[in-house]
């Protein structure tokens, strides 16, 4: 399984040509894997900002769009190791909140994060793809 970071499934749904071709075989094994690809539950509220900022654009609801998420995608909660974790992170770790808990959440459940974010990679505090 593999954690996937809120601009990847941003980019899945809307502009799969940005993921890397290391990204995309991560994504396809992953897929053949019995649990696939998660995201934290906080993407889903990242989600719902950009939205709301109207820097994604829906041709369905937002509500719809979300669930549709839901469906491709484990949704792992905030769990308490998480929070402890993602405070936790090296200073060279960017300082968003979200970005904080999911990179907790992907040491917590011991699992890679697909990123882009030049930041969270070069931070090393956790493996990464890209």
């Amino acid at each position: 399984m593999i954690l996937v970071d809120t601009h990847v499934v941003v980019w899945l749904a809307f502009e799969a040509s940005r993921l890397s071709k290391r990204a995309r075989a991560a994504i396809e094994a992953a897929r053949q894997e019995a649990n696939g690809l998660a995201i934290s539950d906080i993407t889903l509220f990242e989600l719902t900002a950009l939205a709301s900022k109207r820097r994604i654009h829906l041709e369905i609801s937002l509500e719809t769009f979300l669930r549709e998420v839901e469906t491709r995608f484990i949704v792992l909660p905030i769990s308490s190791r998480a929070c402890a974790l993602a405070l936790g992170l090296p200073s060279a770790y960017p300082k968003d909140p979200a970005d904080r808990i999911i990179g907790g959440t992907a040491l917590a459940e011991g699992l890679p994060l697909l990123t882009a974010d030049r930041e969270i990679r070069q931070s090393k505090a956790l493996r990464t793809v890209w």
